[in-house]
């Protein structure tokens, strides 16, 4: 029913925001046509600047062959968007009312063997397609920001969402240049953001009680566990830590620690002084700098990074 993914040439990505032009960024850079469609004119700035700074780093990675910014077409007409559409990429605001509405639209407007997929990050298929009058083909695939330079896409289906659609999206996004991960279950935040979510709320407990800043937390991250985890998981790093025991060492040896009362993984309150206590810590570390320079380090360093894991890996 679906196409050979290696024969498709043309995506379509929807909304003008951080993911869906980041979207729209790497599939320019992988060598495809897009056509990105976008609410209003007035987004139109928003989404080329994503795309701009989006391409120094991908041109620092390498682009693909054909790749080209003149290769985007930017259209606010959804039907003629999507009619020859060979996959969609939606990254529209996380409002499920919003998401409800534009996939009835799309399961009628799109073609019938075309797949759709969400970056949705918090919201599930099953909602979202619940309105839409072809949900079969319907999955999420949600990436980490930014999408034009993280590998990690995270798919999952609906209930009504038929596995070969499932199937069809991980071959596509692999082809695509990512890194897929099929999830076995519908779960709310799906695995990686799930994960952050258990940090940060045990960053904002410490804050919140005056254990650490922000300043604080991100220095022992990025010098302590984030360097590691470019290169091995949590699982893997606990299970070489211990040696030849491996595994079953560390859960042997250190199993009754998870017990110790140290983690707080409810969220705490998010009161007026934790929030002006995070802002301003925030604000410290960035130092005045625009978020638009703080992308652009955050970009060249995650390239470095890249760079350096492939380079390593390379025989």
């Amino acid at each position: 029913m679906y196409p050979d993914p290696r024969s498709v040439t043309r995506i379509i990505t929807i909304g003008a925001g951080p993911i869906g032009g980041g979207w729209a960024a790497h599939f320019l850079a992988r060598g495809y046509d897009v056509t990105a469609y976008i609410h209003a004119e007035s987004e139109r700035a928003a989404l080329m600047a994503v795309i701009d700074t989006g391409w120094i780093s991908l041109t620092a990675l390498g682009l693909a062959e054909g790749a080209s910014r003149d290769r985007l077409t930017i259209t606010t007409d959804l039907a003629s968007a999507v009619r020859d559409a060979q996959f969609i990429q939606e990254s529209a605001p996380e409002r499920l009312d919003l998401k409800q509405a534009l996939y009835a639209q799309l399961g009628t407007l799109a073609p019938t063997n075309c797949v759709i997929a969400s970056s949705t990050s918090g919201l599930m298929m099953s909602d979202i397609q619940k309105t839409c009058p072809s949900p079969e083909r319907t999955v999420i695939g949600h990436p980490f920001n930014p999408p034009y330079l993280l590998p990690l896409v995270e798919i999952v289906g609906g209930r009504k969402t038929a596995p070969e659609a499932v199937e069809w999206a991980a071959a596509f996004y692999e082809m695509a240049g990512k890194a897929p991960l099929v999830m076995k279950k519908e779960i709310p935040g799906f695995v990686a953001t799930r994960l952050q979510e258990a940090l940060w709320r045990e960053a904002l407990h410490m804050v919140a009680n005056g254990e650490a800043t922000p300043a604080d937390i991100d220095n022992a991250l990025m010098n302590g566990p984030a360097p590691r985890m470019a290169v091995q998981g949590q699982c893997m790093a606990f299970h070489v830590a211990c040696g030849e025991g491996g595994m079953a060492t560390n859960l042997d040896q250190f199993g009754p620690a998870l017990k110790w009362p140290w983690t707080r993984l409810e969220a705490p309150e998010l009161t007026k002084d934790l929030r002006d206590r995070m802002v301003d810590g925030c604000n410290t570390i960035a130092e005045g700098r625009h978020f638009e320079e703080l992308a652009a380090k955050r970009d060249r360093e995650i390239v470095a990074v890249l760079s350096a894991i492939r380079d390593a890996r390379t025989p």
